[in-house]
């Protein structure tokens, strides 16, 4: 019986992808763990495998065409298998249709059909092939998460684990933070008038996610100014040793070390629980051709500054090409966002869910100060931190400024 390959949750937010190229065409033979396709989601371009072996018999989707996660986009069996009649074809949501039927149809035709009754979800761990059944986002949030696949029940295609599987499985033990759980879906029949831009896979999560957070939780702003004279010292002096640091680098690696310091700071909103972390996990925003991501610093506490320097440089170019994993913009402790390079004083950011607090900062220039009676000059930047009063209050949010304040202007104690 043929199979049905459907379209992966490449992403905690993805609701829908675009399929950019297909890597095997009708008639090619497919092993499973073979990339079939590349598939544009919210935040990169990534392959989409199968999870079968056999020929590739149909295309549902073409290239350049979006439909939504868990829709068929082709389909898998033994050369000459006929498609079984009982499966529709689902529409595209970006291909050309016919301008008479109403909105309501076309997104009818767009709904994901029901799994084949034929096919019962079996454990993972009796798949006919011997091969584990379980989506990339599944395998990704198990081993993080210490789960074991094998003990879990597959309720995706042809048994296979999802997201939603490894999700039910954690409620049984500490709860997890449900990454997009809160993002609303696209109003059905909505299209983008003849005459406006199209809008990318991107930006409509920006537009959900945003929709949810702000005024769906509840922000706190604190805002402090930081003499970043030693700070803009720390840069030449690794500039003469050949190191490339930036100021961004400085922020970044100091509050690394003030979450460490002040772990009070590095906890999310879990539903029942508020949830402790313990890595120290920086997000520095990067802004794209046609949106914003925030690709994730692992550890960055542990690192050092031409280290972080690095790695930022390398994830901002790989963002910029929508080349990132998803584990590598997902999670984190708290975000960095500078909007200094561009001349910005000061700003108010929105939160980065699952986190509970990021920081907006702005340019380093002199201005005059008052030390000690006297009216002297110094580097100043400006810092404000938008918090999640779910989960910190404003007392916490200024014991944290107050920390890394004291690490940028003595910015000695990030490299002993």
């Amino acid at each position: 019986m043929a199979i049905a390959v459907q379209l992966p949750a490449l992403s905690p937010t993805m609701t829908e992808g675009k399929i950019t190229r297909w890597l095997k065409k009708e008639g090619d033979k497919i092993s499973s763990g073979t990339a079939i396709a590349e598939c544009e989601t919210d935040k990169s371009n990534l392959e989409i495998e199968a999870y079968d072996d056999g020929t590739l018999l149909k295309i549902l989707v073409p290239e350049g065409s979006a439909a939504p996660v868990g829709s068929t986009i082709a389909w898998i069996g033994k050369p000459g298998e006929a498609i079984p009649e009982a499966a529709p074809v689902e529409k595209p949501l970006a291909a050309a249709a016919p301008a008479a039927p109403p909105a309501p149809a076309a997104a009818t035709a767009a709904a994901p059909p029901p799994a084949p009754a034929a096919r019962p979800a079996p454990l993972a761990s009796q798949a006919g092939n011997g091969r584990l059944r379980a989506s990339p986002l599944a395998k990704k949030i198990a081993a993080t998460q210490g789960i074991d696949l094998a003990t879990l029940q597959g309720t995706g295609p042809a048994g296979r684990i999802i997201k939603k599987d490894v999700e039910e499985a954690l409620t049984r033990g500490p709860p997890a933070p449900a990454k997009g759980a809160a993002i609303a879906r696209s109003a059905p029949g909505v299209r983008v008038p003849p005459q406006g831009l199209p809008v990318t896979q991107m930006r409509k999560v920006i537009a959900q996610r945003l929709t949810e957070v702000k005024p769906g939780v509840p922000h706190f702003y604190l805002n402090v100014d930081v003499e970043m004279d030693q700070a803009l010292q720390l840069r030449e002096e690794a500039k003469a040793k050949g190191l490339k640091v930036s100021v961004n680098d400085i922020v970044v690696k100091a509050t690394a070390v003030a979450v460490r310091d002040f772990p009070r700071i590095n906890q999310i909103f879990a539903g029942e629980v508020i949830q402790q972390l313990t890595n120290v996990d920086v997000g520095v925003a990067v802004a794209i051709e046609d949106g914003l991501i925030t690709p994730i610093v692992r550890d960055a506490d542990q690192k050092g500054l031409a280290e972080i320097g690095a790695e930022v440089r390398e994830l901002a170019e790989r963002a910029r090409h929508k080349r990132l994993k998803p584990e590598e913009y997902t999670g984190g402790s708290i975000t960095v966002s500078n909007l200094g390079m561009f001349g910005i004083d000061s700003f108010i950011a929105v939160l980065n869910p699952p986190q509970a607090a990021i920081l907006a900062v702005g340019k380093v220039e002199p201005k005059v100060v008052v030390r000690d009676g006297q009216m002297v000059i110094h580097q100043m930047m400006s810092i404000t931190l938008s918090g999640d009063h779910r989960v910190i209050d404003g007392a916490v949010g200024a014991q944290y400024l107050h920390q890394l304040k004291g690490l940028l202007e003595h910015p000695l104690r990030l490299v002993l």
